[in-house]
């Protein structure tokens, strides 16, 4: 990782202060625009904050301030650090505190529950387990798997929503597109639709015969008892 300045603005204070050191040459050391130095000697800006040493903290050295006081183009360099920490690159499964490691078969069921695209090293590095363990609750031969109960690992503090969300989304992208038969049935056309399920080609409209009318109504006038009399009706 490249190194960079601590508290750019504290240092340029410093330099402002105490050096005769160019403003291009303090901006482009603590990576500011040459006008907010200009304002900060100018006490425009900046205000309130406190000067910083760079050489009490061994990030500028005082040879370094005196080759860029006589060359007004000399550019400053960071000076190289006395201690140099590793980067820690964390390999295998993600440490559980003691105290959340009952849980982890809980959340592992979770998991697997709700998110079966996650392959099972997704899974481990996620909340820190085996790959056996996880076939065990997959197949439900885990010694407790009576008592085991689905639960967000996010909400146990086994992980974080992004490291979650992170896991998922590369699942997804490595995940087939489903199949026709995965789909199961699919939407009918649209000219099936548009019929409303009723096939006009098959049944034509019948035409209405006048005739037939007026004979079906004169047989049903027919019908009526001949002895009937209207004052029967009242």
């Amino acid at each position: 990782m490249a190194q960079q300045l601590l508290m750019p603005k504290a240092t340029a204070i410093w330099l402002v202060d105490n050096t005769a050191l160019s403003f291009d040459q303090i901006a482009q050391f603590c990576r500011l625009h040459p006008l907010e130095v200009k304002a900060i000697a100018d006490g425009e800006a900046a205000q309130g904050i406190k000067g910083l040493d760079p050489i009490s903290t061994g990030q500028l050295s005082r040879d370094e301030i005196a080759r860029g006081e006589a060359n007004p183009d000399y550019k400053l360099k960071l000076s190289e650090p006395k201690v140099r920490v590793p980067e820690s690159k964390r390999k295998g499964p993600r440490y559980t505190p003691v105290s959340k490691r009952q849980d982890r078969p809980n959340a592992i069921l979770w998991l697997v529950r709700n998110h079966p695209e996650l392959k099972d090293a997704q899974i481990s590095r996620l909340v820190g387990t085996t790959k056996s363990t996880i076939e065990q609750i997959r197949d439900r031969s885990h010694w407790n798997s009576a008592n085991l109960t689905a639960m967000d690992p996010v909400t146990l503090g086994l992980c974080s929503q992004i490291d979650l969300d992170m896991e998922v989304e590369k699942a997804a992208k490595s995940r087939p597109l489903p199949t026709a038969a995965e789909l199961g049935a699919t939407l009918q056309p649209a000219y099936e639709t548009e019929k409303g399920g009723f096939d006009y080609g098959q049944e034509e409209e019948k035409e209405i015969d006048a005739d037939a009318v007026f004979a079906k109504l004169k047989s049903l006038k027919s019908d009526r008892p001949a002895d009937e009399d209207e004052d029967d009706l009242y």
